[in-house]
């Protein structure tokens, strides 16, 4: 005798309501990973799969871990960027305006001719002004109005982007370089085992000089002295290699140049100094196009450059506080310099 065919029709009801809800509770699950960032599923083996996430998901022969400032192609010209001739792979990266064009083209050809990379940072605007430099086109050019050299340098200098260069020059644009070579500097540098240095300044034709430890001794090639138990004595605005403190809304850099020898590797007496026999004149113009200190000045200017000290030096206070409760958070920190 044949069952009847409501029994089966009911039994196949029964069948795809548990399927249905199986696949439900299945579904709930999933989307709960999901939401909880969990990315382990059941496979049709006995273990999990791990999913990695960002990155990690990449095969690691695949990610690298810097990168550099080369300008490419878009063809394969099968040229290296770097100089094979040269021992040094260099950065100079320089705040600049267009009012200053004739010395930085100077400065940067210097550079370029030895093929080290050149960034420039545009503070006013004017982009446009330098295409008509031959070497405009192998220069990097970032542009963000009203921006000092300290914003530019901690936003595009990012250790993972210059790890790749052992030498950064991070100069403003007012530096006069008729008795400065980059190649002769560099290898003087490697030779006497310093990390952080400054051309020394003429004292006969600089303008501004800040502290007497960066004035040019005629009779040395390169000297060490320290005054005034300051950290390094040398100025944050011309310094050849890059320490990068303080916060992003730190922007001026007052206050840097105290705490520079702390980044070198070593007993900052013999790694930090100033090289005497490639030196510079500093012509004593304030950073973002502002007149010189030998112009006669409008007032409008006069009262821009009151607000921007009395910012130097309310940023210069704020360092000073963050580094002290720097240090006294920091329990396992000691002061390599406290005597």
């Amino acid at each position: 005798m044949k069952p009847p065919r409501r029994r089966y029709g009911l039994l196949a009801v029964v069948v795809t309501l548990i399927v249905l809800a199986s696949l439900q509770i299945q579904f709930h699950h999933l989307k709960e990973d999901r939401l909880t960032g969990d990315r382990t599923f059941a496979t049709t083996t006995t273990d999990p799969v791990h999913w990695r996430t960002g990155a990690e998901g990449l095969p690691r022969g695949i990610v690298h871990s810097n990168s550099d400032m080369y300008l490419r192609p878009l063809w394969d010209s099968g040229a290296n960027p770097k100089n094979k001739n040269d021992n040094h792979n260099a950065l100079l990266a320089m705040a600049v305006g267009i009012s200053q064009m004739q010395n930085v083209d100077i400065m940067a050809r210097k550079f370029l001719n030895q093929n080290y990379t050149v960034m420039l940072f545009h503070y006013d605007g004017n982009v446009d002004g330098w295409h008509n430099l031959e070497w405009s086109d192998k220069a990097i050019h970032i542009l963000a109005r009203n921006q000092t050299k300290w914003w530019f340098a901690k936003r595009f200098l990012h250790p993972d982007v210059v790890a790749i260069y052992g030498f950064i020059f991070l100069w403003d644009e007012d530096l006069g370089v008729d008795n400065f070579d980059p190649r002769r500097y560099l290898d003087i540098m490697v030779s006497e085992g310093l990390e952080i240095t400054q051309p020394a300044l003429d004292p006969d034709l600089s303008t501004d000089i800040h502290h007497r430890i960066t004035i040019r001794n005629k009779m040395m090639k390169v000297h060490r002295r320290i005054y005034d138990n300051r950290a390094s004595g040398l100025r944050a605005w011309h310094l050849f290699f890059l320490g990068l403190l303080g916060d992003n809304d730190l922007i001026h850099g007052w206050g840097l140049d105290m705490k520079l020898g702390y980044c070198a590797q070593g007993d900052r007496a013999e790694k930090v100094g100033v090289i005497d026999s490639e030196y510079v004149v500093h012509q004593g113009i304030p950073s973002l196009g502002g007149p010189s200190l030998s112009s006669k000045t409008p007032r409008r200017s006069l009262d821009l450059r009151t607000h921007i000290r009395r910012q130097s030096s309310a940023e210069l206070e704020k360092f000073k506080e963050r580094w002290n409760r720097a240090v006294r958070e920091d329990e396992e920190w000691t002061d390599p310099f406290d005597t």
